[in-house]
């Protein structure tokens, strides 16, 4: 079964709690976004490779601070959903998931799951998110996929994630099987 994914796979960062007309604007630059791309043939083909780029847009997000007046603390939780576009700007997915924050010294960490909702099935994708405390646009990073269904089952790799725009991200998806 193939399939056309010409968007999606976001994942969310949370904003640093800064209490500043700051916070909002780092809130909307590290939403998460999608970008696209096309990809062909099953993920579940063995020994083949295979990229999907897509574009994602934050579309919801709240937080839930464990400490509501101070600054970000470890255990803050953040859950998200962001819609998913290919390059040409069709939607194709949408992606939805948390991030727990796991630091907050250094530029500060959280580790998030997140489970992208594609055309033929889902991905699911984990991992650490470092330096979301520091001021401008959040760092690039790299998580694991570590699972999926339909297309997508026994899907393994990696998703690139870096901001392309305010509230605007750029996912490069390899899948290896």
């Amino acid at each position: 079964m193939s399939i056309d994914l010409r968007s999606h796979m976001m994942r969310p960062i949370r904003a640093a709690c800064l209490g500043t007309a700051t916070a909002l604007v780092t809130l909307l630059a590290c939403a998460p976004v999608a970008g696209a791309a096309a990809g062909t043939g099953p993920a579940h083909d063995k020994g083949k490779a295979r990229i999907i780029t897509l574009i994602g847009r934050l579309a919801e997000q709240k937080r839930f601070p464990v400490n509501r007046l101070g600054p970000a603390s470890q255990g803050d939780r953040t859950a998200f959903r962001s819609d998913l576009y290919d390059l040409q700007g069709h939607k194709v997915g949408e992606t939805g998931g948390t991030c727990t924050t796991t630091r907050t010294i250094d530029g500060g960490a959280e580790e998030c799951i997140v489970t992208y909702t594609l055309p033929g099935g889902q991905l699911s994708v984990q991992g650490m998110v470092f330096g979301i405390l520091n001021p401008g646009p959040p760092p690039a990073f790299d998580n694991a996929i570590t699972g999926g269904t339909g297309e997508f089952d026994r899907a393994r790799g990696s998703v690139h994630a870096e901001t392309i725009g305010r509230g605007v991200r750029r996912f490069t998806i390899n899948l290896q099987h």
